[in-house]
């Protein structure tokens, strides 16, 4: 159907819909009737007035029925339809003739956005539903960005019809009970993204009747979720995600406060656990400055976790457990701060990758400060002969100075690999000198009792025999003091 735009204010106000008839090449459907007349026939209706401080131009025109159309509302609220075939009259007084214009024109508001359907009064004209392309999946996608929202009210008033839910760059300080209402049932929510609102803490029983819920998106806020914060409340919610019974993937990139608790690892651990995440196959803990894990098995009641996201932290080793991931194909270890790899940490990674049917595991070192000498060998060594895939090994770099760098599989390790060499074989002789002196010691001292065997015998004798007596006198005494027994 084509577009018919109403007079042309200062504003264009509305869009009704013509008759759409096919025409043939060169005529256009009338306005308001299913006949059509030639191009030169059309009324071109214009409408001059301030654009920005200077000069808006609205255009009133009815497009042909081939034509595809596409709304556009700008910044200002004004609605224009344009067609691929349009034409316009020039406005100087000296030039009137016909231009015709081919292809899409561009809109004529500066930031203007896609139209979209009202979300209903609830929201007040600040959010924009409707049918939408995301992730290249065409979804009914409610978007309320950088629209200052400071509670979350609104969302109780969700579309029911709703997959995908943006609500993000907003000043929400705390997330309720019940933000989707008591009673509503989002059963075709899928996707919630409330990143950037400064979220400080959820509440347990925030999130209700978001039964299939894929996907939770609260990157870049604020959140504590620990009992051991320095504040007078506790923030931790052991249940927080318990009602997402189908959740794949949570995004907690640069979720947590700059002062999160060294126990984060144990607070997110009570989480996992409580809240029942065992079809969780991606988390993301991106740049939330984690130096270490004190709980080491913080990711072991997650037994779908395919996909662990690390990278942007301060991790300098390993020390969580993974070999309790089963299914773990990829860990991200991307700009932390190892300088060498441990013996231990590859031999975990080898025991996962052996034991994983059919599953190749993968993990990222990229952009580390590795050091280019001796300490970076054993993993060197280790990526020429492990199971293990390390993405993109050929340009991993290791760091001389803080200018320069080089590939670690470039370096030349013959002088290490003698080094370590010598090592190896001191150490081996090391443990066959303390073997053949301990056999020495035991010999020497069996020598020695057995010379002195006599003058052992003298010496111990009486020892022996006031242990003896003191063993009885204690047996006699322990009889004496037996209470009666009746019968």
């Amino acid at each position: 159907r084509s577009l018919h735009l109403l007079e042309a204010d200062l504003v264009l106000r509305g869009v009704e819909a013509c008759a759409c008839v096919n025409c043939r090449t060169g005529w256009f459907a009338r306005p308001g009737s299913n006949s059509c007349i030639r191009n030169d026939q059309i009324g071109w209706k214009v409408a001059i007035g301030r654009f920005f401080d200077d000069l808006l131009v609205n255009f009133a025109a009815v497009g042909s029925c081939g034509g595809r159309e596409h709304v556009l509302r700008g910044s200002r609220g004004t609605l224009i339809a344009v067609t691929e075939r349009l034409s316009f009259l020039k406005f100087w007084k000296k030039n009137k003739m016909n231009n015709y214009l081919y292809g899409v024109v561009l809109a004529l508001v500066a930031a203007g956005t896609a139209s979209g359907e009202d979300c209903g009064p609830a929201f007040r004209g600040r959010c924009n539903c409707g049918m939408r392309e995301y992730n290249s999946k065409t979804s009914y996608v409610v978007n309320c960005t950088d629209e200052g929202f400071r509670d979350t009210d609104v969302l109780e008033h969700l579309p029911l019809q709703a997959e995908v839910l943006i609500f993000t760059g907003n000043y929400i300080d705390e997330l309720p009970w019940n933000v989707f209402g008591a009673i509503n049932d989002l059963a075709n929510l899928t996707i919630v993204d409330m990143s950037n609102n400064h979220i400080r803490e959820i509440r347990g029983k925030a999130y209700h009747h978001v039964p299939n819920v894929k996907r939770l998106i609260l990157n870049h806020n604020n959140l504590s979720i620990s009992r051991y914060d320095d504040d007078e409340y506790n923030h931790h919610h052991p249940r927080v995600f318990s009602n997402f019974i189908n959740l794949m993937e949570l995004h907690l990139t640069n979720a947590f406060a700059d002062n999160t608790s060294a126990e984060l690892s144990a607070d997110l651990h009570d989480i996992f656990v409580s809240s029942n995440l065992t079809k969780l196959t991606k988390l993301h803990l991106e740049q939330n400055e984690i130096v270490q894990f004190n709980d080491k098995r913080v990711f072991c009641d997650l037994p779908s976790l395919m996909d662990l996201h690390l990278g942007d932290n301060l991790l300098k080793e390993i020390n969580f457990n993974i070999t309790c991931l089963k299914k773990l194909r990829f860990l991200d270890l991307e700009r932390n701060k190892f300088e060498s790899v441990r013996p231990h940490d590859m031999a975990m990674m080898d025991t996962l990758a052996s034991h994983h049917d059919g599953i190749n595991l993968m993990v990222d070192f990229t952009f580390n400060p590795f050091n280019c000498d001796c300490s970076i060998f054993p993993l060197y060594e280790w990526m020429g002969k492990s199971k293990v895939a390390v993405r993109n090994r050929d340009n991993l770099m290791c760091f001389r100075n803080k200018k320069h760098q080089e590939p670690i599989l470039t370096l030349n390790m013959k002088k290490c690999q003698k080094v370590r060499t010598g090592k190896r074989d001191h150490t081996v002789t090391l443990v066959f000198v303390l073997a053949c002196l301990s056999c020495i010691l035991v010999v020497l001292v069996g020598s020695l009792i057995y010379v002195s065997k006599d003058k052992l015998k003298t010496l111990l004798t009486p020892v022996v025999d006031h242990v003896s007596k003191k063993v009885q006198y204690t047996s006699i005494k322990d009889e004496e003091a037996a209470p009666e027994q009746y019968v």
